[in-house]
């Protein structure tokens, strides 16, 4: 594409950084002898790498760019493979169901002979579902489908696990943090079941560029894989802007509407006939986008643009995926569920509204335009911590590494019900620490319902267990939010989290729809919701107290004593507040008698020295200090671990019992632990850096949305120092 065709929009006051990145030619490899047939005439280096370690009986993990042909690298020596013996079976494993119908769309295109696939997920009729088991040698599937439907019912799918060769686990980057821990788990229960039906299954695992590709398939899969990296596939030049919303208060840190400036944008580029996605954080923010560049086109153009969001009918999906693929939609504004490997076709320009978590997200975003030319790809930032900072540090998240891919599938919150699913499956004894591991076996006499037998450890409690197991949470004692019209299930949220975020009146999100909480039922263990159009939000205030466990790695660094080890999190939520979305203005606080809860975590912590508090040791300049410090280093541990905000909590406290001094703890936000604050301390001298940065470069004289204050602070972002922290930070770090 002409880059002259966008060239005057980038001259806006709004765009704070540009920078063009130039083409890369590919590097070819030869193609192997008697390969199907799919259409190419050679392999990209690195497709041809994974095909010889697949050859050699590895387990592979291919992390290369969007757009590099991952797909065909595990395409390749699976399809070979089922094309000579048609009786091999091979599942491949999508984290969406639209992923899964993109793949099927790809493998019946290719038309290899003796290759039958099919998609294996809820969707699929209940009357076909034999069918597949029987008839299909290659079934595309879910985690959560292999968990509830596929695992507990294994010897319907006896055939299936006694013929099964490969295992492909697509978009592997996905699963981290709880539902990596979680699917982890359901991994190692197929390679203990496939090994009972006599089969040891090859693993090929395509995943996004990530700094630990060796480290997440040991952790997901309990195997050693070989590690393909080094991306040979050819680059479109492509143009990147930062784009900041005009500063409307700057006292308050208030800018103009990102999701404003985003539909502006998209108008203007699909008005000069540019093909353009626009992806939002949410459903709503999705369909806010479309509405407003709708209205800034003419009637034809509008007709060739569409939002795309979970929520639809499969067959509305379907239909919005193949009008991108043949060229007759314009633009899309839609959710993350597109920045996955879905092939969408050619695209020009790449619009994220605010920063999606992760660089790895963002470049996958930012993947989808330029396939076939020079492309734009654009950051449009919120007010968020996290963006402004990328709006002042631009080099800082374009020459950034990609963030590590963290879960942990031994903590005992997730391993419990998969120890108890497994011995559901088959008695679990001493043969299956090889795939289940040492932790589950080391469970096996803790977890209820299961009673040791000369067989080995059984299930004895009733129903299917795995039911009771779901793959998105880490409490057993989930709390279920339920559409009060409907009776729907809407989603579940952990019970530590429970109180803060679905008290009676709050305002619940769910996939970005807002909610109003009308009952919390203690004992059901349930939140009656209705839909809520109200421009206000809510936000609790919360009492909240640490007790350290067990340190498990102190060591001094930054001229402190920093640790890392096990601590229990006790909150109360006691009131809440109801405030204005536009000018967050307090409505009312209305007061809350709930129970207190508490919850074993892992937590980073550290007690900064005399010298390093020295001017600030006086209160309350030393706690608004540390709470300051503590909100700014929440907003970017997502920079080192792949993870969001609301996955860490937090506590600094002018005097800790447990430290006898001042500290600040950060903790993870998930029962057990899930490995991002190990990650912080493996990280803390980069992790503080960086929070200096934060600060110093926030314009606002005392503390704003884009430095200190929190959307989640217990207690309502009083008590915050800017310039206190910012000392404090500065000092650590430039003790290193």
């Amino acid at each position: 594409m002409d880059p002259s065709l966008w060239s005057d929009l980038l001259e806006a006051e709004e765009v704070a950084y540009v920078r063009t990145d130039p083409p890369r030619e590919p590097r070819l490899a030869q193609l192997p002898d008697g390969v199907p047939r799919v259409g190419v005439d050679a392999l990209y280096a690195h497709q041809r790498e994974a095909w010889d370690a697949v050859r050699r009986g590895e387990h592979v993990i291919v992390t290369t760019g969007t757009a590099s042909g991952k797909t065909l690298a595990f395409n390749l020596p699976v399809l070979d493979a089922l094309a000579r013996d048609p009786k091999s079976r091979a599942l491949y494993l999508y984290p969406t169901k639209a992923l899964a119908q993109d793949q099927l769309r790809t493998l019946t295109t290719l038309n290899v002979p003796r290759v039958r696939a099919a998609i294996y997920d809820g969707d699929t009729p209940h009357e076909q579902r034999w069918q597949v088991r029987k008839w299909s040698n290659l079934v595309l599937t879910n985690p959560d489908m292999l968990h509830i439907g596929v695992l507990p019912r294994h010897d319907a799918w006896a055939d299936v696990l006694h013929n099964l060769r490969f295992v492909v686990v697509d978009e592997a980057h996905v699963y981290r943090g709880v539902f990596g821990s979680h699917v982890g788990n359901v991994l190692r229960r197929l390679r203990r079941l496939a090994g009972i039906y006599g089969a040891k299954p090859q693993f090929v695992l395509a995943s996004a560029t990530i700094a630990n590709p060796g480290e997440l398939a040991h952790r997901l899969l309990g195997l050693d894989a070989t590690v393909i990296s080094d991306d040979a596939a050819p680059r479109a030049e492509r143009t990147i802007a930062l784009w900041n919303p005009e500063l409307i208060d700057p006292e308050l840190g208030l800018r103009a509407s990102p999701l404003g400036d985003a539909s502006r944008l998209t108008a203007e580029l699909v008005k000069r006939g540019l093909r353009t996605i626009c992806f939002a954080k949410s459903r709503k923010a999705a369909e806010l986008v479309h509405r407003m560049t709708v209205d800034r086109v003419d009637a034809e153009t509008a007709g060739r643009l569409a939002p795309y969001r979970a929520g639809y009918t499969p067959q509305q999906r379907r239909d919005i995926e193949r009008r991108l693929v043949e060229g007759e939609l314009l633009g899309v504004s839609a959710t993350d569920a597109l920045e996955l490997g879905i092939d969408i076709g050619l695209l020009d320009c790449a619009i994220s509204v605010g920063f999606p978590g992760t660089v790895a997200s963002l470049r996958q975003q930012w993947g989808r335009a330029g396939r076939r030319g020079h492309g734009l790809a654009v950051l449009v930032a919120s007010e968020d911590a996290l963006d402004q900072y990328f709006m002042r540090e631009p080099e800082t998240l374009l020459r950034r590494r990609v963030e590590a891919a963290i879960l942990d599938h031994a903590n005992p919150r997730v391993l419990d019900g998969h120890v108890a699913a497994a011995a559901f499956e088959a008695p679990v004894d001493e043969s299956d620490r090889a795939t289940l591991g040492d932790a589950a076996l080391a469970r096996a006499p803790h977890v209820r319902g299961l009673r040791h037998t000369a067989r080995g450890w059984v299930y004895a409690g009733t129903g299917y267990p795995a039911g009771d197991v779901p793959l998105r949470s880490a409490s057993a004692d989930a709390f279920s939010v339920v559409d009060a019209s409907t009776g729907a299930v809407l989603g579940i949220v952990e019970h530590e989290r429970a109180y803060s975020t679905i008290h009676e009146g709050a305002v619940y999100l769910h996939l970005g729809e807002q909610w109003l909480v009308q009952e919390l039922d203690l004992p059901a263990r349930r939140a009656i919701v209705e839909p809520f159009g109200g421009d206000w939000y809510t936000q609790v205030r919360k009492e909240t107290s640490t007790r350290v466990e067990e340190p498990l790695r102190v060591e001094s660094r930054l001229g402190l004593e920093l640790t890392f080890g096990r601590v229990s999190v006790t909150e109360q939520v006691v009131a809440y507040r109801r405030k204005g979305i536009r000018d967050q203005a307090t409505i009312d606080t209305v007061p809350l008698d709930l129970p207190a809860t508490t919850f074993d975590t892992e937590a980073v912590w550290y007690v900064p020295t005399e010298a390093q508090l020295e001017g600030l040791e006086r209160m309350p300049t030393l706690l608004a200090s540390l709470h300051a410090a503590e909100h700014a280093m929440i907003a970017i541990l997502p920079l080192w671990a792949m993870c969001d905000r609301w996955d860490i909590g937090g506590l600094s406290t002018n005097h800790h019992d447990d430290t006898g001094a001042p500290t600040v703890f950060v903790y993870d936000g998930h029962t057990g632990g899930v490995g991002l604050t190990e990650r912080g301390f493996a990280e803390f001298e980069g992790w503080v850096a960086d929070t200096v940065r934060l600060l110093e470069g926030c314009p606002c004289p005392h503390g704003c949305p884009s430095c200190v204050q929190s959307p989640k602070c217990g207690n309502l972002n009083e008590h915050l120092d800017k310039a206190g922290a910012s000392t404090l930070l500065r000092r650590m770090s430039n003790s290193a």
